[in-house]
This record gives structure tokens, sequence and C-alpha cells, in this order.
């Protein structure tokens, strides 16, 4: 899914008040964690996930592995939170028309 700048823009807005829902710890990224990440963006649309690493390029590839297997789009990065946001069936939140 692509967005666009605007629709980020109205997205990070909505995010920002928001807490992490999953928080991602010393054993890394697992299936479970993919099933917990995949089960709040089909009931919340928009959420945030901690990726506690030290390691720079190690969470990079972390957030590029949970962008490709919810199949969300990386709305920002901002230090150790990502923001995922992916449309669910009932449409939830309201994104602004893309161009």
């Amino acid at each position: 899914m692509n967005l666009t700048t605007k629709q980020k823009q109205h997205l990070k807005g909505l995010a920002h008040d928001l807490k992490p829902v999953v928080l991602l710890g010393a054993n890394g990224l697992t299936e479970g964690v993919l099933a917990e990440i995949d089960g709040a963006l089909n009931h919340h649309e928009l959420i945030k996930v901690k990726v506690a690493t030290s390691d720079r390029e190690m969470k990079l590839a972390i957030v590029d592995a949970i962008v490709r297997e919810t199949q969300a789009a990386k709305v920002q990065l901002i230090g150790h939170v990502l923001v995922l946001y992916r449309q669910s069936e009932e449409q939830k939140i309201g994104l602004p028309k893309a161009r």
C-alpha cells in the first residue's frame, strides 16, 4: 500500500497520542509477534510497535520484515517506535483522498 504525503501526515497526527501496542523483546521478530501485530492491525488499523534493539541495521531489517509480512504501510519510524497502517474491511480511519 502506498500512501501520499498528505495521508501520512494525517496518520502521523492520529498516531501521536497512541501508545505502542506491541513490544519486540530479546527474542526479536517471531511468528507470535507477527501474529500479534497482524491482529492489532485488523482491530485498530493504526498502531505503534516498539522495536527495542540497539543495532541500527538490525532494527531496519526487522522493520522491513514487519512491513513485508503484514502488508502494512510504514507511516514513520522515530527512534525505536514504528507506526504502521493497514486498512481493515470496516475502514475505521478516513484518509484524505489521493490525487
